[in-house]
């Protein structure tokens, strides 16, 4: 009983906070979703559907067609060192190596996988890891499961600081591994990728770890992301992303050497002991990857509206970092940030307060996320 009375007094201080939070029951239509308690239909400004392809039921439909009683498979039965390991999944892969131009890839189950396996799989006690201090909550859970190897967080998109620590520390580690996000997921900023690969060039024991979850499919000619823009794809030894955000579908991947996908498929803990992803979510992830190159339309248009609400919020004294289809309105205390969120809710936009431990105390904020389904008039229609 005392257990339980702990638990509700740490929920009632999150709750005096303003920090509190509930899952919502929301009904999806296309590019809204709809509360069922008072039937509010609100546009969705909250989704990670960057692309707009969740809501393209012409593309849905194109998949279906390719799908049999004997292909549809919704589910792998078993862990992909056992019996899971279907076909798909290898041209998946292969698919991945080929675009990307890598040695390999390989393909797990999540993001928080990814991130939460690989870092632990390749770090040992003579590994220091230097992470941006802005990087998602599961790199930073990768990084605690990480010991023995040490880590020091360096200050957000400081690469001067970075470099002054490699400087510092190269010499007194067999292996450094700088880690970092291309495009920052609360900020919707964006990392300096280039100078982080010239960095690294210049040590023989410095490894770049780059996730691109949140722009994968949104930049680069073909939808690669922030490293086929930045033409750096070659240096960065980890290049992981994800396709539940602008693919609309389910997983994660790296693309890497063959070496380090043979030793990963070995040694990384939620890889193997987890079951594999449906072979049809796979066999969609692949549709939708071999689309990708082909839709710059919906990449200029997501990033154009970025563009225009950036300008919107500056005009009403927001200053924002955001480059990207992520743009941020920093409120700050918490109980205002979601006073705004349910004003912009009862507006018909269905918008999220962001909070800590999400973000910094003080930084509580609206996380507009942008996709290539609104339209010009739409965004500029959003009550600042």
């Amino acid at each position: 009983m005392n257990f339980l009375r702990e638990l509700q007094q740490e929920l009632d201080a999150l709750h005096a906070r303003g920090n509190l939070r509930h899952l919502p029951r929301l009904e999806h239509d296309g590019r809204y979703v709809i509360t069922p308690g008072n039937g509010r239909r609100m546009l969705n400004l909250s989704s990670n559907d960057y692309l707009g392809l969740a809501a393209d039921t012409d593309l849905r439909r194109e998949f279906l067609e390719t799908l049999t009683p004997e292909t549809f498979l919704p589910t792998s039965s078993s862990s992909r060192l056992l019996t899971g390991n279907f076909r798909v999944y290898d041209e998946l892969e292969d698919e991945l190596a080929r675009r990307f131009g890598t040695e390999a890839a390989l393909v797990f189950n999540c993001g928080y996988h990814a991130n939460t396996g690989i870092l632990p799989a390749v770090a040992d006690a003579q590994t220091l890891i230097l992470a941006d201090k802005l990087v998602h909550a599961s790199l930073i859970d990768g990084i605690r499961l990480s010991a023995p190897a040490r880590c020091i967080r360096y200050r957000h998109n400081d690469t001067a600081q970075l470099e002054r620590l490699v400087d510092e520390h190269s010499s007194r580690y067999h292996r450094l591994i700088i880690v970092t996000e291309s495009v920052f997921s609360m900020d919707g900023d964006r990392a300096d990728l280039r100078r982080l690969v010239a960095l690294k060039r210049r040590y023989d024991n410095v490894l770049l770890y780059v996730d691109e979850a949140h722009a994968f499919g949104v930049f680069g000619p073909t939808g690669l992301g922030c490293a086929e823009e930045e033409a750096c794809i070659a240096d960065i030894d980890f290049l992981c992303g994800t396709f539940g955000k602008a693919s609309a579908s389910a997983g994660a991947y790296v693309v890497c050497s063959r070496t380090v996908r043979d030793y990963l498929v070995n040694r990384m803990r939620p890889f193997i002991f987890t079951t594999a992803l449906p072979p049809v979510s796979v066999a969609w992830t692949l549709f939708v990857v071999r689309r990708l190159a082909a839709m710059n339309d919906r990449r200029r248009h997501v990033l154009r509206l970025g563009e225009r609400l950036r300008t919107r919020l500056a005009a009403h004294g927001y200053a924002s970092s955001s480059a990207s289809q992520i743009v941020p309105m920093i409120v700050g205390p918490s109980a205002d940030t979601v006073m705004r969120a349910e004003a912009l809710q009862r507006h018909g936009f269905y918008t999220l307060p962001v909070r800590p431990p999400t973000v910094p105390e003080g930084t509580s904020r609206i996380r507009f996320s942008l996709t290539a389904a609104l339209t010009e008039d739409e965004v500029d229609s959003i009550p600042l």
